[in-house]
């Protein structure tokens, strides 16, 4: 039989031979591309096309899956750009390894206006139909699903995709005798550990090109996408999903599979109640431990939610049998005064002491499978389509068009997620900076040295040592271009040792120390030109250096406590300095001169940054605040409250449409500048959040924290 490829056609099988299709008279195609025979359709995706079961006659007829997308709104400004993005995404789609628990992307190609994606034949059933055969799974059983399918989620999390419509129905369950390595998969599945073999490889599918695309040319935003019952409720009122909307989904799966009643049934009835009485429809009990896992995946509220498939899959081996004897310590916020004291025993990545056995295997293989994500790329569809899906609004939701109106900043859905964590320091770290070619990450830690990390790949390049203490802030170079006299790309470090260090980062050489403070420095800031490096220091003094001398310009006295922070304007005139008794001072840089004292903080001023056109400066502060001053006028515009300790940082996205602040109490706020409205909270470290700063392009927003970690998040397509 042969199939037309119709997306309108009512009854698409036709007898081999025919020319054309006896149902609806569209031409057939005999092999598609010239050797993708389609031999049945397996789903219709309502009307932007189909999913066709076929042949490869080029591999003796091995089986694939043949995904048509073909929407019925051609000529549309959004189909014309998601056709632009599938056809610049081609030539690295050639390149994409596979996942082993992914399908495998064969081909993707324009034909008869219409475009395709061809993908591995999972050969196996999905666990709706196992459910079906078995009634009801275990909670053992259950628990092998989440083993086997959270690497999967933390490994397309981590690429940038949120899967948004798990359900019992995307996850197959390879038969025994194609549960080997993939055939032209690098990596044997021994070096893999043992998660997936114990009965069989669980394959996350349906990533949804047709539905993503679908959401793409909608006239209006936040176009749902997902199954009513598995969808988390951000994903169901307004579109919006994360990482934690598909935890939510996969809660919901285990749920099914433990009950053998579908959500959608008590959706319908309860609407989200059902989630908090979920236990009383299982049919055997849980344990108390799994329980709590259930429970905090499927919180109604994201922000009670598990934040990544690591969370969960952590909190499960560490159920197991014979816990750890030691176990983790998790830091307490501090809320004294100063900026640089971290707590006494800060998180370090590796603290934790994992049972011996089975679970510790597990544990030991996600590692290993989180190493391989780094020499990976992302294989198959869900890749396009999360381009699909988020890059198209994404421009408008972040201001990214000069041309939006600010109030788009906050009133569009967005996708913000945490990309890679960068562990590699033993302490605290304070500062984090970006090269202004965006690819390369410098942080400084209190272990005393400064790393230099590929923001790409998130592999460390280098570490550098030479400070005595722990340093307080990094800072590259403003310029793209070589440093003046032939020196490289530059950054400097300040350190409570009361020294700066200048840094050549294409060598790692150190080019120069400035000595002069008499306590520790602990803020740090190039001119614009790069010409003058500014520092702060807890000796109450501002010292401006000649950066390719080594000399000091002069010093800037005024402040009557410990200065945190200096920020040049973007026009290099003025300098800005806060410090320990409250204040923020403005100084002309010529001059040497105070310009003007802005007060209203009620503690101490960490840290400052200037807007993008040098009217309008914020400020952070203990007293838990944000403030925004109009430069011109030196009064405060408006004041930011929404963390619940100290603010350590803060920072304007390039266009000053955006700011980001961190804090003590462990989260990353981003906000609304023109209106003072926050647009979302980021939750991940495990201490305080020393610092934040976005990438020059503005897709990135990186921080650090006292529990010895970066981050990397997401925060624009």
């Amino acid at each position: 039989m042969l199939c037309c490829l119709n997306p309108d056609c009512p009854s698409p099988m036709n007898p081999n031979g025919n020319q054309y299709c006896q149902s609806c008279s569209a031409p057939l195609t005999q092999l598609l591309r010239g050797h993708y025979r389609v031999k049945r359709v397996l789903s219709d995706e309502g009307g932007f096309g189909r999913t066709y079961l076929a042949e490869d006659a080029d591999k003796l007829n091995e089986r694939c899956v043949v995904k048509q997308l073909a929407p019925k709104v051609q000529g549309t400004w959004a189909l014309a750009k998601a056709v632009e993005l599938f056809k610049e995404e081609a030539k690295r789609l050639q390149e994409l390894g596979r996942h082993l628990q992914i399908p495998t992307l064969l081909a993707y190609f324009e034909q008869d206006n219409y475009l395709y994606l061809v993908q591995e034949f999972v050969d196996g059933q999905n666990l709706f139909k196992e459910l079906q055969q078995k009634l009801t799974l275990s909670e053992r059983d259950v628990r092998e699903v989440l083993l086997d399918v959270l690497p999967v989620l933390q490994f397309i999390h981590e690429h940038g995709v949120i899967h948004r419509d798990i359900k019992p129905q995307n996850i197959m369950r390879r038969s025994l005798q194609s549960s080997f390595p993939k055939p032209s998969h690098p990596p044997s599945r021994g070096n893999l550990g043992n998660v997936g073999l114990v009965r069989g490889d669980l394959v996350l599918i349906d990533f949804g090109a047709s539905k993503q695309l679908t959401a793409t040319v909608q006239s209006k935003p936040g176009t749902t996408i997902g199954s009513f019952g598995y969808s988390a409720i951000e994903q169901i009122n307004g579109g919006e999903a994360y990482p934690g909307s598909d935890l939510f989904s996969l809660g919901a799966t285990c749920f099914h599979l433990l009950s053998a009643i579908s959500p959608f049934q008590l959706w319908t009835e309860y609407g989200y109640s059902w989630v908090n009485s979920w236990r009383q429809h299982v049919k055997y009990p849980v344990s108390r431990e799994f329980g709590e896992v259930m429970d905090k995946l499927l919180k109604k509220s994201i922000h009670e939610r598990y934040q990544s498939a690591n969370d969960v899959l952590e909190d499960l081996i560490l159920q197991a049998p014979n816990p750890p004897s030691n176990p983790p310590q998790i830091p307490v916020p501090h809320t004294n005064n100063s900026p640089i004291q971290p707590t006494q025993n800060p998180v370090k990545p590796g603290n934790r002491t994992f049972p011996i056995g089975k679970l510790a295997s597990l544990k030991l293989a996600f590692q290993q499978t989180t190493k391989l994500q780094k020499t990976m790329l992302v294989g198959g569809t869900f890749f396009l389509t999360a381009l699909i899906g988020t890059q198209i609004y994404g421009y408008v939701r972040y201001g990214l068009f000069p041309s939006a109106p600010s109030f788009l900043i906050s009133s569009l859905p967005s996708s913000v997620f945490l990309q890679r964590t960068l562990s590699g320091h033993t302490n605290s770290v304070m500062s984090v900076a970006v090269s202004q070619d965006g690819k390369v990450i410098g942080s400084g830690s209190r272990d005393k040295t400064v790393k230099l990390w590929d923001f790409e790949t998130g592999e460390e390049i280098r570490t550098l040592r030479g400070h005595n203490e722990g340093i307080t802030q990094v800072a590259f170079s403003p310029l793209r271009e070589t440093f003046p006299q032939g020196l490289g790309k530059t950054l400097v470090s300040a350190s409570s040792d009361r020294t700066i260090r200048l840094w050549n980062i294409s060598t790692g050489e150190g080019i120069r120390i400035f000595r002069g403070h008499t306590d520790g420095v602990v803020g740090v800031a190039y001119s614009p030109d790069a010409k003058i490096l500014a520092s702060a220091s807890n000796d109450k003094t501002i010292k401006l250096w000649n950066i390719s001398t080594g000399e000091e310009i002069r010093t800037l006295r005024g402040h009557t406590n410990g200065v945190w922070s200096v920020a040049f304007s973007p026009d290099g005139k003025t300098l800005a300095s806060s410090s320990g008794d409250k204040t923020i001072k403005l100084w002309d840089v010529a001059t040497g001169d105070e310009i003007r004292t802005l007060r209203g903080h009620t503690q101490a001023v960490v840290r400052i940054a200037y807007s993008s056109d040098g009217k309008t400066l914020a400020s952070s502060s203990n007293d838990q605040t944000i403030k925004l001053w109009n430069l011109p006028n030196g009064q405060e515009s408006r004041s930011l409250n929404g963390h619940d300790g100290a603010v350590w940082s803060v920072c304007f996205r390039f266009d000053s449409t955006m700011l980001a602040s961190s804090g003590s109490d462990r989260t990353i706020q981003l906000w609304n500048p023109f209106r003072g409205e926050e647009i979302r909270t980021l939750k991940g470290h495990a201490g305080s959040v020393w610092s934040v700063i976005f990438s020059p392009d503005a897709k990135n927003l990186v921080s650090a924290s006292e529990d010895a970690t970066i981050k990397i998040w997401r925060v624009s397509p």
